[in-house]
């Protein structure tokens, strides 16, 4: 008998209408009774894991691409998104998890051919404003930075996170002690800088002197070993970018710039030192090389000819990949090695705190 008297399911929009009627009671908070607190966030977090479920399937059954169009419609029609994040630091855990499956999943979600999270932020892009801040919340940051990484999916949303001031803080936030959130920072700030190749690009032509002088003091200078690897690795992804082409130019003809990176050699990691060369090996390839960098480059060629010698990629686990990887280094290094052993300085300027730049024996 007892299965006679199922309740009946709750359409898509029921759903939504319910959860956005819980959150603006959380949101409020004007209920002074702690059990019927408790009741209606029990009630909340179970309604957000039946939108869940309604958005990725039970397991047993692949989610209904209808009701997930409808659920999506009605979730941004109703204001629910801002809601949601306004409430996220208020739920436990667990119901805070399944919040973020959700906005993750939304992101995605089209109507009719249209990319509906997308048309919402850009009529809402102060919610950034709001999740970017996060990282100075402990309790927080990693459910809005996970979060901000999937607004930033959309083009529109990165194009407004690249000209505010959140990323003068993303340094500050990349250096956060906590590793787990300044590895989440560092998530973001990788995924503002390689998504939307033409917005960066244009971002870093604007910015180029504030965004790299704070990238080179206080990211590949960083005291952290974790700082400077991710940094050094993001830089040559960056550089390497065709989208990015005249971004690098400008880049590799700065000794500044060559320095730091001639430095980051002497770095104990492996890793680090393998990163820098992807990135040391554009300086000598550039037809156009300042005065100044080829005078270094002579300087320092013995120590540079001894120290790229002896340089070499750990050999660990093979593999075809590995094994293409490999030949292109060795290939890349003898075309550095090849070029410092036949610069010849063609001006009489000559180098200026060599020392500076030296690479360890």
């Amino acid at each position: 008998m007892k299965g006679l008297f199922k309740p009946k399911p709750r359409t898509p929009m029921e759903l939504v209408l319910q959860t956005r009627d819980l959150l603006i009671f959380l949101d409020q908070n004007t209920e002074t009774r702690e059990r019927k607190r408790d009741e209606k966030m029990s009630e909340l977090s179970k309604q957000i894991l039946e939108i869940r479920i309604v958005l990725f399937g039970n397991g047993q059954a692949e989610p209904n691409p209808d009701a997930c169009a409808q659920l999506a419609q009605e979730f941004f029609k109703h204001d629910t998104f801002r809601l949601l994040v306004a409430c996220l630091p208020k739920l436990d855990l667990g119901a805070r998890q399944n919040a973020t499956h959700v906005i993750a999943n939304l992101q995605r979600q089209r109507v009719g051919g249209r990319l509906i999270a997308s048309e919402y932020l850009e009529n809402n892009l102060d919610l950034m404003d709001i999740l970017l801040p996060g990282y100075e919340d402990g309790d927080i940051a990693l459910t809005y930075g996970a979060i901000s990484r999937e607004c930033i999916r959309h083009q529109i949303v990165a194009r407004y996170v690249l000209g505010s001031e959140y990323m003068k803080k993303c340094f500050t936030y990349i250096q956060i002690p906590n590793f787990d959130i300044a590895s989440d920072a560092q998530a973001t700030f990788k995924e503002l800088l390689t998504r939307h190749k033409s917005t960066v690009a244009e971002f870093i032509s604007a910015n180029y002197d504030w965004f790299f002088q704070g990238y080179n003091s206080q990211l590949l200078q960083s005291p952290s070993y974790i700082t400077r690897r991710h940094a050094v690795k993001l830089l040559g992804d960056m550089l390497l970018d065709r989208s990015n082409s005249s971004v690098m130019v400008r880049y590799v003809s700065s000794l500044d710039n060559m320095r730091i990176l001639m430095n980051l050699f002497r770095d104990s990691n492996k890793t680090i030192q393998l990163d820098t060369f992807q990135v040391f090996k554009l300086f000598v390839a550039n037809k156009n090389k300042p005065p100044e960098i080829i005078s270094v480059l002579v300087t320092n060629r013995s120590k540079l000819l001894r120290f790229l010698g002896d340089f070499s990629i750990d050999k660990g686990k093979s593999d075809r990949n590995r094994k293409r990887e490999d030949e292109q280094f060795e290939a890349d290094k003898a075309q550095v090695i090849k070029e410092i052993a036949t610069l010849e300085i063609t001006s009489e300027r000559s180098c200026t705190d060599a020392d500076d730049c030296e690479v360890e024996s």
